[in-house]
């Protein structure tokens, strides 16, 4: 195996620690060249830096998309987040409130309502 197969495979395994099945890989990753950055790089060698833990970047990011707007993400990371057992319900629905003095209520709303839409009460 090359060094850039090893890679690959490396960014591979850490996006399905990271996703669990929420998001599943295209099957031909391999050969599309934005998933073969993301995977080489984001995920090789950033995701899988032992400082800070799955969760903790998954925290970092929820921050980031907040801050956003970006709903749709956000709630693909909440999702990953309770399928990993890395949050509980209780604190996924806790992050809106306290970004909401981070990132501004509007924004803060509309994740409340990305929560809700996913089943968790708020």
């Amino acid at each position: 195996m090359t060094t850039n197969d090893s890679r690959r495979a490396k960014g591979k395994r850490i996006f399905y620690d990271v996703y669990g099945g929420v998001v599943p890989l295209p099957p031909n990753s391999d050969s599309i060249g934005f998933m073969q950055l993301l995977l080489d790089q984001s995920f090789a060698e950033v995701w899988s830096r032992e400082a800070l833990s799955i969760r903790d970047r998954r925290l970092l990011v929820m921050g980031v998309l907040a801050a956003l707007g970006e709903d749709a993400p956000f709630v693909i990371q909440m999702k990953a987040a309770l399928l990993k057992n890395e949050l509980t319900a209780e604190q996924v629905k806790e992050i809106p409130v306290f970004l909401a003095h981070y990132v501004g209520f509007p924004r803060a709303a509309r994740l409340f309502q990305a929560v809700a839409a996913a089943g968790l009460p708020v």
